[in-house]
């Protein structure tokens, strides 16, 4: 709400301040549900002759499966046609109640029974790792795999690039060579994004622009629809030289993410409704044959928008690799935010509500619970007794209540009258913030998996604020817990920022909090390690809290601030903490001034003094490491006492120029950094390993995603996006050996799905 003087409002110009809030909460107060005896919902009846139904207040948020094509399309034509009258109501949880649009019954799910307890989960962190033949990737939860461009198994190496796969035979390191380097027959301009390695399986996915057919209503041929399209390539890598494509899924929808966990896979992909009127929905096809027509899922509680948001499951294991295939599909809002355990996938996302969702009847209830108090008590009761003369309309309403404003603000002193309004300004201010808070939030959706690839949703949930990353959530036995950042505007403060931390449990309700950590700042990083959440926050300095998480309400145990802050925390052990981010200091203008990369180790084995044991600097300022962005990118192994890190070391700013006036361009370092690590003595610097030292002018291979490195057995390897192997002895890093990767490499043929019949229109079953 603007900010009106105190000074010199008196007559219309009062009224004028005070009268809009009125008149569009009238008027968006003339919607309302049909009162009881009316015989059915008044209906819209579409272009297409299906007739959506209003939108009901209601508290229900019960999950709901449409039995038909002509079902799915009366619902989003409801909501299509009542997107005003939504933005217009008040309130967090809506109903639809569809019509009884004919389509087959609907079919029984491939789930009867509730998912197992996850009361056994384990915290997800692996302290007491003693393994130390080669390292993995770096992920989340312990037993749940994460997706990347590399994977290796001990002696060969695996690495997707552009349209190709390239196998190395990486150990012994002196004998390492390319085995085969294929080139995949992808769409041109897509690349293999990552995959996953089980034993001799690789599961690898990719996106395609595709068309789909369909005849449009009223006309007499096909015309194309344009949507994306998942692969997930099934290989089976056994004869490493001649690796074999066992199946080529290809799923509705562009690539979100995915997991594995043990011998299944779980892919989720996200379709945009782009035409409510011609939804295609989603699919799992192989060789132009439709597999799996997901069952499609909605809620009670409607979005403003819609998204199809499919979630399926691959067995890769044995002969028959990937035989068995399930899939589902909800609709939400697209997902952003994914974590997951080894019994339960969390889809997150902001709550995404118009600009105007509020604002009509939030001006009425302002009105009548902030300012209407304020004023005189004779004042008070004649706006009542006219609120409640039905005989008036509502602008006649606000005539009347307008002209009673003006009349007591005229007869006030100008003392007096400055004081009020500055009361009611402050009432409003607190208010308006409340309603902010109120509407970022972050929508969590529980879904249920099993050892036998199992998919059954769960629960929905909601929380204040947003998610940072996915190490905002973490789950805990029947608990699931998450940190969030809530931003909304003050008229008085500008900008406000608060963080928060929810504990819900498997209903997704709520069952504690700790609200307004660290006023005025936002989280950097995350961790939840067993009962303890590690925080960082920023805005000037680097706030570290630790925080108990061993009951249902949340308590700060301690603090530590120092200068910078981390992007990544990652354990070390029970009792310290590693964070990798930047450092900062002030600059002669009050502002901060973002430098190197900065490593830390925090000691939290006094969880009320947590302290600082080391910090290790890297470069000044626009040195960048991919760590703070990507966690995939980090090598820490406690077993073998090894921390490696990608960093992009850019010199000092300076214009230096040759003998002739030409320009030189500064020389860039790129390679990785070695450390030891110590919980006494923090880090110590094993060495360096060089990949690039020149202009930034190098050559990049198209598709390659990243820098990594593992080791194997005593050997560190490091890969960087000059498509170059290193290997150096994990001891002294002396080098060892290295292979260019190249471009070149021959085309694995297999059978692309590609349907040419299309969708049809009409009561299409869901059953396919």
């Amino acid at each position: 709400m603007t900010k009106y003087s105190m000074y010199g409002m008196a007559g219309a110009g009062i009224a004028a301040a005070f009268g809009f809030v009125f008149v569009l909460g009238s008027l968006g107060s003339s919607i309302s549900p049909p009162p009881p005896d009316v015989d059915g919902p008044s209906v819209f009846v579409g272009p297409n002759g299906t007739t959506p139904t209003p939108f009901f207040l209601t508290a229900s948020q019960e999950l709901k499966k449409f039995s038909s094509v002509a079902e799915l399309k009366a619902f989003l034509l409801n909501l299509d046609q009542n997107r005003g009258q939504m933005s217009g109501l008040i309130g967090e949880d809506f109903a639809m109640v569809l019509t009884d649009s004919a389509g087959p019954e609907v079919r029984q799910g491939v789930l009867s029974s509730p998912m197992p307890s996850a009361d056994d989960a384990e915290a997800g962190v692996d302290f007491a790792r003693t393994s130390t033949d080669y390292s993995t990737t770096n992920v989340q939860v312990q037993g749940v795999d994460e997706p990347d461009f590399l994977k290796n198994d001990g002696k060969y190496v695996y690495i997707l690039s552009g349209d190709k796969l390239t196998i190395v035979n990486a150990y012994p390191a002196e004998d390492a060579e390319v085995l085969v380097k294929v080139a995949l027959d992808i769409q041109e301009g897509q690349y293999l994004q990552n995959m996953f390695l089980n034993n001799n399986t690789l599961v690898i996915f990719y996106q395609e622009y595709g068309e789909e057919y369909v005849i449009q209503e009223y006309d007499y041929r096909p015309s194309p629809i344009y949507s994306q399209k998942t692969h997930a390539l099934v290989m089976d890598v056994s004869d490493k030289e001649d690796p074999e494509i066992v199946h080529d899924y290809e799923i509705s929808g562009s690539y979100n993410n995915a997991r594995m966990i043990g011998n299944h896979v779980y892919l989720i992909t996200a379709s945009q409704l782009y035409d409510y009127r011609y939804p295609v929905v989603p699919k799992v096809m192989e060789s132009s044959t439709t597999i799996v027509r997901p069952d499609i899922y909605y809620f009670d509680n409607p979005e403003l928008y819609y998204s199809f948001n499919t979630v399926t499951s691959i067995d890769i294991e044995g002969e028959d690799a990937g035989d068995s295939v399930e899939s589902q599909t909800f609709m939400m809002n697209p997902s952003s935010t994914l974590y997951v355990s080894e019994d339960n996938i969390y889809i997150a996302y902001e709550k995404n509500m118009p600009y105007h969702y509020y604002e009509e009847t939030q001006n009425k209830d302002r009105f009548f619970e902030v300012i209407l108090p304020l004023l005189p008590e004779n004042v008070r009761e004649e706006v009542n007794e006219i609120e409640a003369d039905d005989s008036l309309t509502p602008s006649e309403k606000w005539d009347r209540v307008s002209k009673l404003l003006q009349d007591t603000y005229n007869k006030m002193s100008e003392s007096d009258r400055n004081e009020l309004f500055k009361d009611i300004q402050q009432a409003i201010n607190d208010y308006d913030a409340e309603i902010q808070q109120e509407r970022q939030k972050t929508v969590i959706h529980r879904i249920s998996i099993n050892d036998d690839g199992l998919i059954e949703y769960g629960a929905r949930g909601e929380v204040p604020g947003r998610l940072l990353n996915q190490f905002s959530m973490d789950e805990s036995g029947d608990r699931f817990r998450v940190a969030t950042t809530s931003e909304y505007w003050s008229q008085f403060g500008g900008s406000v920022l608060h963080n928060n931390v929810y504990v819900l449990d498997r209903d997704m309700e709520i069952v504690g909090k700790l609200e307004k950590i660290a006023k005025d700042e936002s989280i950097y990083s995350a961790r939840f390690m067993g009962d303890r959440l590690y925080l960082v926050t920023f805005q000037r300095i680097d706030p570290f809290f630790v925080i108990d998480l061993s009951e249902d309400e949340p308590q700060v145990l301690g603090k530590l601030k120092l200068p910078g802050y981390s992007n990544y925390l990652h354990p070390y052990d029970e009792d310290h903490v590693i964070g990798i981010g930047k450092e900062t200091k002030e600059n002669q203008y009050g502002g901060v001034e973002i430098l190197g990369v900065k490593l830390a180790l925090f000691d939290v084995s006094d969880v009320s003094d947590p302290k600082v044991v080391d910090v290790y600097e890297i470069g000044g300022s626009g040195t960048d490491s991919e760590v703070l962005y990507d966690h995939k990118a980090l090598l820490f192994d406690r077993a073998t006492n090894v921390l490696s890190i990608p960093v992009s070391i850019m010199p000092e700013y300076r214009e230096t120029y040759a003998p002739d006036g030409s320009y030189i361009q500064p020389k860039v370092w790129r390679g990785f950094y070695v450390f030891e690590v110590d919980p006494e003595d923090g880090f110590s610097l094993k060495g360096k390993v060089e990949h690039f030292n020149d202009t930034q002018d190098y050559y990049y291979s198209y598709g390659v995603q990243g820098s990594r490195s593992f080791y194997i057995q005593d050997v560190l390897y490091t890969v960087t996006l000059n498509n170059l192997i290193k290997m150096n002895d994990l001891g002294d890093l002396d080098e060892i050996n290295e292979l260019e990767l190249g471009t070149t490499g021959g085309i694995i043929p297999y059978p692309r799905p590609m349907e040419e019949g299309g969708n049809s229109t009409g009561a299409e079953s869901l059953e396919g």
